[in-house]
């Protein structure tokens, strides 16, 4: 973990995973308290799935879309470049928003043939697989964002046709901006189209992954404070 760069006085990994493992160690010997604590976080938490899977739901109708209107500009005889490239881009940001949503309506395929021994072993296995499984979506969004900003380093640009409007990548760029800064980001924004850059398409992947890792650090809080599971249903038996 050389490369993990400290934030605040701590290295990037006791953030990632040494204060959540605390948080949920605090979690299993203070219940009440906790459950009093975190009730409002986890309202808000059970908000930004659902608004992650509505965006996933957004980009699914998108693809849909992309494919009607390539059909039309087929039969016109008109050319729609990029076209493949954004139903790409819509599928991948179709599959990674919907990753926490997804976790928690039990759409994940799990296991469960040793969590259905009886009520210990299901308790103790499932905080053990989602620990496991939390670490492992964890180390998956922080080299998601990394990889996010190589691609933004490097300037990388997409070997396709697909092209975007220069005001959105500026719109983009207000969040990691000074909003100081605002204004000469804005007028150096022209109207014109430039190839799509790759770091726009990855921003799913990166977002998602985050999202999965939250949801699963937060099952396994809700598992220590109140015993229960938060994925509702589970797909396979």
């Amino acid at each position: 973990m050389n490369d993990w760069s400290a934030w605040m006085g701590l290295p990037l990994w006791v953030w990632l995973f040494v204060l959540p493992t605390v948080l949920v160690a605090l979690c299993a010997l203070r219940p009440r308290a906790a459950q009093r604590l975190l009730a409002p976080l986890w309202n808000i938490l059970d908000r930004l799935y659902l608004v992650s899977g509505a965006i996933s739901a957004f980009f699914l109708v998108m693809i849909l879309v992309i494919i009607v209107l390539q059909m039309v500009t087929r039969w016109s005889s008109i050319a729609f470049p990029g076209s493949t490239e954004f139903a790409g881009y819509a599928m991948a940001a179709t599959s990674f928003f919907a990753l926490a949503y997804a976790l928690n309506r039990g759409a994940h395929i799990r296991v469960s043939i040793f969590l259905n021994l009886n009520a210990f072993t299901r308790r103790w296995l499932d905080l053990l697989a989602t620990f496991l499984a939390a670490i492992i979506a964890t180390y998956f969004a922080r080299y998601a964002v990394k990889t996010n900003l190589l691609s933004k380093m490097l300037n990388d640009r997409t070997q396709g046709q697909d092209m975007v409007p220069e005001w959105l990548l500026s719109f983009f760029a207000t969040f990691v901006t000074a909003p100081g800064k605002w204004p000469a980001l804005w007028a150096q924004t022209g109207d014109g189209w430039v190839y799509t850059p790759i770091w726009l398409p990855q921003l799913p992947m990166s977002i998602g992954t985050i999202l999965l890792a939250i949801a699963l650090w937060d099952n396994l809080t809700r598992m220590a404070a109140t015993g229960q599971s938060r994925i509702k249903t589970e797909a396979m038996e």
